[in-house]
């Protein structure tokens, strides 16, 4: 599976705490996150993750994009919730291609646990067979 991970300045200490926690199954499936979530999680976990852009670089616009293209899973985007972080342009297009896209996105832990734990009981594993970049389509 293809999951991305991004991460709003102040959840980053959460996703590191998050990827640390699920180090295991995370570490089955390939990752991609932006800038400096990328960097964190890399560093704290080991995990390897392709490096995107900086969400406010063009990383969202990037993960938006490999949506549109069956290239991402699963996305987990942890999000502050002040209000004038709800009103963000690009969080909303994320939010809106992954609804469009039915791809399933966790925008806090509790749903990213839940998510993660289907992803390890093999809950997800339709995605496989629509993902061209799938192990099971190589």
């Amino acid at each position: 599976m293809e999951i991305a991970l991004i991460a709003d300045d102040k959840k980053k200490e959460l996703m590191v705490e998050f990827c640390i926690a699920y180090c295991g199954v995370l570490s089955k499936h390939r990752l991609c996150a932006t800038g400096k979530t990328a960097k964190y999680v890399s560093e704290a976990t080991g995990l390897k993750l392709e490096s995107l852009l900086a969400g406010s670089l063009g990383g969202m616009e990037q993960v938006s994009s490999r949506i549109c293209y069956n290239e991402i899973d699963l996305v987990l985007f942890f999000r502050d919730t002040s209000p004038a972080s709800l009103a963000d342009v690009h969080a909303i297009d994320l939010l809106r291609v992954c609804d469009l896209y039915n791809i399933p996105v966790a925008t806090n832990i509790a749903t990213a646990e839940v998510l993660v734990m289907a992803l390890d009981r093999g809950d997800l594993d339709w995605r496989e067979y629509i993902n061209p970049r799938s192990k099971s389509r190589r």
